[in-house]
């Protein structure tokens, strides 16, 4: 399901505790040039918008519902996404804070992933971004191994007891973007994530059949992942073009399967 419109409007129409997953990546408030959207404002005024749409997102989701917010600062703006989250201490309970890194370097092997260089000689490159989990009560149960991978020593599986040969991944998850030449592959939208992100947030929470939304849906990624997972996908987006895209990506998939 996908609607085109402000978020705050849809989500005053949707039932109270009617979703089990929230997966999204706002604006980041850095100039970034989206369509309909100005990505402009004052600190001040756009710190009190999110607080207010994350409260709207409150107000829909479950008790056990999880929140997963994929935000991100810049070399000169560092304090926002941290700035954000304190704000958003009146309301939720920050139970995870994920590191997503795009691109990473080890050793003498180069850098792996996706890497957008930063100019000058005052800053290093950006290669991560935040993904919070936000719970109601910091009590929710998750399915850590959904998303979990394989035991270096093999060893460690019966001596340890555990039941199959994997562990839980941590607060670390390495997910590069797929390289491409232009705009269109990335549907035109300049803030899109790669699909493992929101399809190994609704993994992680791990409820059969969840309900997820994403009331700033873009291209419709969350939703494709929702697809994916065998969840249903509610999507939120003010722009009509973005909408479109998401359309037109969703029925893709839908013949592919």
């Amino acid at each position: 399901m996908l609607h085109c419109g402000d978020c705050l409007t849809v989500l005053g129409q949707m039932p109270a505790g009617s979703v089990d997953v929230v997966v999204t990546s706002p604006p980041y408030n850095l100039g970034i040039a989206y369509g309909r959207y100005q990505d402009t404002k004052a600190e001040a005024d756009y710190l009190d918008w999110m607080e207010q749409v994350s409260l709207a997102l409150r107000r829909v989701m479950r008790p056990d519902g999880s929140f997963f917010l994929n935000i991100a600062g810049s070399s000169t703006q560092p304090w926002l996404p941290f700035e954000l989250i304190v704000r958003l201490r009146r309301h939720f309970v920050l139970q995870n804070h994920v590191v997503w890194v795009k691109s990473i370097a080890t050793g003498a092997t180069g850098a792996v992933g996706h890497n957008k260089p930063t100019g000058g000689t005052r800053f290093l490159n950006r290669n991560h971004e935040h993904v919070f989990h936000l719970t109601q009560t910091g009590e929710v149960k998750l399915d850590r191994l959904a998303i979990g991978v394989p035991f270096s020593d093999k060893s460690n599986i019966a001596r340890r007891g555990h039941a199959q040969d994997k562990r839980c991944r941590g607060d670390t998850w390495f997910i590069p973007y797929k390289t491409v030449q232009a705009k269109a592959e990335k549907f035109n939208h300049p803030g899109t994530y790669p699909l493992d992100l929101p399809r190994w947030c609704i993994r992680l929470h791990g409820k059969p059949g969840a309900t997820v939304l994403d009331p700033f849906a873009g291209a419709g990624t969350t939703l494709l992942a929702a697809l994916a997972e065998g969840a249903h996908g509610i999507g939120i987006e003010i722009d009509p073009t973005y909408v479109a895209a998401a359309e037109a990506r969703l029925a893709a998939a839908a013949v592919a399967a």
